[in-house]
């Protein structure tokens, strides 16, 4: 098969395409023809060689993946040859077929093609274990989003809104505020131009927010704490900004906070196969409804990833970006 290979830590220009083994496929594992690929912003921390691989991963990038069932381990029994599935991976998607246990995969939802479907794993499993599962996020309170015009963030947006939670978003340009906007966020905030702290207090009357989705990390930790109301809890999942700083955590206990961090790809394949159920369960009737959308911002073929990932690095997309076999 073919597959987008890391020739070495680098710039974009160190992905290559190139002919690989067939993945072997496990008792409980099955093979999928992929028919597309989504991004994410640790694709381009592992190619740079920061992000190092779990055990028994697969070594090429890819954390999500659309596409057919073409062949089932002797122990799998939900699944059958020809079904349509998307998956959350923990590695392998930039490839025309991988392997994935089965307890990751889930069925294509009702509405969205094949295609597009591979835009909702990776994000689908990040918000709805770190937001709801882990941070208690319910209908009444109040999110803020950093990066809402992201693939994480547009679909964060849609599920919380579609929860009866009030969204406020951070985002860089006008056009990105607009899609935020759009897709129902009630606060948008352009952070090169506005004090979000400021913002915050003003559109909540001094109170705060109740949970903050962060990818930046180090540089907004201060500001984070100051923007959560009592009883506040900050979820971080990335390091854009940087991953150390200084910070007074007097307010940690004034307000009796919560800081959580996680990621999905270090986690077991029971613990992944649990977070997959739950957004299967509470995510995907949403999106049978209509109530949550891909947004798919742009296509690639598989030979032009080293293009998509200069795409996402300018961070000039909103939504998912794509690759295609």
């Amino acid at each position: 098969m073919k597959a987008v290979v890391i020739t070495n830590p680098g710039g974009p220009q160190v992905l290559q395409v190139q002919e690989v083994d067939d993945p072997a496929v496990g008792d409980n594992e099955v093979l999928i023809q992929v028919e597309a690929s989504a991004l994410n912003r640790s694709d381009t921390v592992q190619r740079e060689g920061f992000y190092p691989l779990p055990k028994g991963a697969s070594p090429y990038p890819g954390l999500e993946c659309s596409g057919k069932i073409i062949a089932v381990g002797k122990s799998v029994t939900r699944w059958k040859v020809g079904d349509q599935v998307c998956a959350l991976l923990s590695g392998g998607g930039y490839a025309e077929k991988v392997a994935v246990p089965a307890g990751q995969l889930l069925p294509i939802p009702e509405g969205v093609s094949v295609r597009d479907a591979a835009s909702f794993p990776e994000v689908a499993c990040t918000v709805w274990s770190t937001v709801f599962m882990m941070s208690r996020l319910s209908s009444g309170e109040t999110l803020l989003i950093h990066g809402g015009s992201s693939g994480i963030g547009t679909f964060a947006i849609q599920i919380a809104k579609h929860l009866g939670i009030r969204v406020f978003v951070t985002a860089g340009t006008e056009e990105k505020l607009a899609a935020c906007k759009n897709l129902g966020a009630d606060v948008y905030i352009n952070y090169k131009s506005e004090d979000f702290v400021a913002r915050v207090m003003e559109e909540t009357g001094g109170k705060g927010v109740d949970v903050i989705l962060d990818n930046v990390g180090g540089p907004y930790l201060q500001k984070n704490l100051e923007s959560l109301a009592i009883d506040g809890r900050l979820f971080i999942i990335g390091f854009m900004g940087g991953a150390v700083t200084q910070v007074n955590l007097s307010c940690l206990l004034a307000k009796r906070l919560t800081i959580q961090s996680a990621g999905l790809r270090n986690r077991s394949s029971e613990n992944k196969a649990q977070i997959v159920a739950e957004v299967e369960k509470h995510v995907w009737p949403a999106i049978a409804a209509g109530k949550v959308k891909p947004i798919v911002c742009e296509t690639f073929p598989l030979s032009e990833a080293a293009d998509a990932h200069r795409m996402m690095e300018s961070s000039a997309q909103i939504g998912k970006i794509l690759l295609i076999p």
